[in-house]
């Protein structure tokens, strides 16, 4: 089994995942049916597990693994919550990196840097925590309210609010180019 320590209450988990993408697919198992069962919305429910998965993702890409006695060696510490008001927050902590969690501005033909964006566009509010170890979380409000009727429909807004050039703007980029060699 991938997870090293659990813990879980009827609105609430802490979990130490693996630092690689070993633990990510349970995390967003246990993620999905604990919000089920507490009723979430099941649009809410999408939203949360991806923005896990995408905090993960950078979480083992860009940072180190936490090492303390708490969490264990090599592992990254996944949270998420519904307080009393049904606000879903999801955080995920490692143990710092490099450069600070920002948003990017990816060419339209990079293979990553759109994770944060895709965050900020599904979340209600996003930020990044710092402690004295050295430890940075990263924290997500999914919802302000999952039990608000709102909360069960999709953004309509999803696509605007993903920041893209329109692709009249790429010079030199022809799709019927692409396709001439194919008869």
């Amino acid at each position: 089994m991938a997870l090293v320590v659990a813990q879980e209450v009827p609105a609430s988990s802490s979990m130490a995942v693996p630092h690689g993408p070993a633990g990510v697919g349970e995390a967003r198992h246990r993620m999905r049916d604990q919000l089920r069962r507490s009723g979430v919305a099941e649009t809410v429910v999408d939203d949360a597990v991806l923005i896990l998965s995408e905090l993960l993702s950078n979480a083992c890409r860009h940072g180190r693994p936490l090492g303390d006695e708490m969490t264990g060696d090599g592992d990254v510490r996944a949270a998420w919550r519904v307080d009393g008001r049904g606000c879903l927050t999801v955080e995920v902590t490692d143990g710092g990196g490099p450069t600070r969690p920002v948003p990017a501005t990816p060419s339209v033909t990079a293979r990553g840097g759109r994770g944060l964006n895709i965050i900020a566009a599904l979340s209600d509010d996003w930020g990044v925590r710092d402690d004295a170890r050295g430890e940075v979380t990263v924290w997500v409000v999914v919802h302000k309210d999952v039990h608000a009727q709102e909360a069960a429909h999709r953004r309509d807004d999803f696509a605007a609010r993903i920041a893209s050039p329109p692709v009249s703007d790429l010079a030199g980029l022809d799709f019927a180019d692409a396709f001439d060699e194919l008869g």
